[in-house]
């Protein structure tokens, strides 16, 4: 009940004041974005079980986690070079999405002054004050090739904030994570890739110079988090199709035949009530009640007609 009534509440305060706009421009006025989640044929979700915990789905689920992913392409002359200056030290590649532009100039001087005490070369994707306790061996860009970079043998570990195109990067290239979760799904993402043991986790309101350098050196030199890694790299790429021609071919399986209804759980059809069987349960709750109130009745019914015995011997 309570899941639900949270449910409720985030797709009438969160959710439908993104969708409603959208879908009535491109539906019209009279169909509701409800009406389109239940009646859609096929899902395709963005992640699979090398990053998920297990859990049962419907067949009309498929996932496509990675299709963005792809080999890296070369790095402009400039950028090879830093990274080739690194030596057999390797790189360490920072950034925090498009979302935050620049971190609080505390946080920003604390991670500065921790790269600056390693022999790694860094790049650093930062579009704030330039820290003070900055480094020889730091980079700082506006922009960076992400993917190329994950893809550069040289690349030791990312640090980033856990979005899920960032994470699926890191996992086809097999470089462990530093994580600094800052908002929507991206700690969630980072308790599944903690719980494989590729990730390091700190919470970006205490990070500071002493324990973002010991998380670095953590990942950096215990081989367990490449070892895993590489593995869950492996995994994800043993397919039997690459996740993007999977999600083609279902977009075009829906098409020719017209809809997917057999692959549909008649749930859908529920009202509210019906899928969560409030109706049972208040049906079982009355059923309940009536039975104690009788069983309830019965006892002062016999403890009456005792009482009335004991009198009537006494008198």
């Amino acid at each position: 009940m309570l899941y639900f009534f949270f449910s409720t509440l985030k797709i009438w305060y969160m959710t439908e004041s993104n969708y409603k706009p959208f879908v009535h421009r491109h539906f019209g006025s009279d169909v509701h974005y409800m009406e389109l989640f239940q009646s859609a044929d096929i899902w395709l979700m963005r992640n699979d079980f090398t990053f998920e915990f297990p859990r049962p789905s419907m067949p009309n689920v498929v996932y496509m986690s990675g299709f963005q992913c792809k080999p890296s392409k070369p790095l402009s002359k400039e950028l090879e070079d830093f990274v080739q200056s690194s030596g057999e030290h390797g790189v360490i590649v920072m950034t925090l999405g498009t979302l935050v532009e620049e971190l609080p100039e505390d946080i920003a001087e604390g991670i500065a002054a921790a790269f600056a005490e390693l022999p790694q070369k860094v790049i650093w994707r930062h579009k704030g004050k330039r820290p003070s306790t900055l480094g020889n061996n730091t980079l700082i860009l506006d922009w960076l090739p992400q993917n190329d970079l994950l893809g550069h043998p040289k690349t030791r570990v990312f640090v980033a904030h856990g979005g899920t195109n960032g994470i699926q990067e890191a996992v086809y290239h097999g470089v462990p994570l530093i994580g600094l979760p800052l908002m929507f799904d991206q700690a969630d993402n980072f308790v599944r890739m903690k719980a494989r043991g590729v990730a390091k986790v700190l919470d970006i309101a205490t990070v500071n110079k002493e324990n973002f350098l010991e998380a670095l050196k953590e990942v950096l030199y215990q081989p367990s988090y490449r070892e895993k890694m590489k593995k869950l790299s492996s995994i994800q790429r043993d397919q039997p199709m690459k996740p993007l021609d999977r999600a083609m071919f279902w977009i075009e399986f829906v098409m020719r035949h017209k809809g997917a209804a057999h692959l549909r759980m008649e749930s859908y059809k529920m009202s509210s009530i019906q899928y969560y069987s409030i109706d049972v349960a208040a049906f079982l709750l009355t059923v309940i009640l009536l039975v104690f109130t009788i069983f309830i009745s019965a006892v002062k019914f016999l403890l009456r007609k005792l009482f009335y015995r004991n009198k009537v011997k006494k008198e």
